[in-house]
């Protein structure tokens, strides 16, 4: 990899999602996202991924980008690092496949 980037792990995404600290972005496709999608994540998917289009946190908070399995959320780290995007440096490395794993809910249809 070009960058460092961060894994956020599963105990801190929870909690992080629990307080509000934690803006979370899917860039799986439509189809997955409709599946099952942690809730409150926000629908970016890569196949059109957009820098400009990923929300900004705010103070105190972290943005965090996750997929399926750890991937294509390298990929959205990268575009979003030469777009300028210096806050979009945290992946859940574990992605939805770490996350029902260990036996979170999801919304949508799983």
């Amino acid at each position: 990899m070009s960058a460092p980037y961060n894994d956020i792990s599963l105990e801190e995404l929870k909690a992080g999602l629990a307080t509000g600290a934690v803006l979370l972005v899917d860039v799986r496709e439509a189809d997955e996202y409709a599946a099952g999608h942690i809730a409150g994540a926000i629908f970016n998917p890569l196949s059109q991924f957009d820098p400009g289009k990923l929300p900004v946190a705010d103070e105190g908070q972290k943005l965090v980008i996750y997929c399926r399995s750890g991937k294509r959320s390298v990929t959205a780290m990268e575009q979003a690092r030469l777009m300028g995007r210096r806050d979009a440096n945290t992946h859940f490395g574990g992605g939805i496949l770490a996350w029902l794993n260990a036996g979170e809910p999801v919304v949508g249809g799983m």
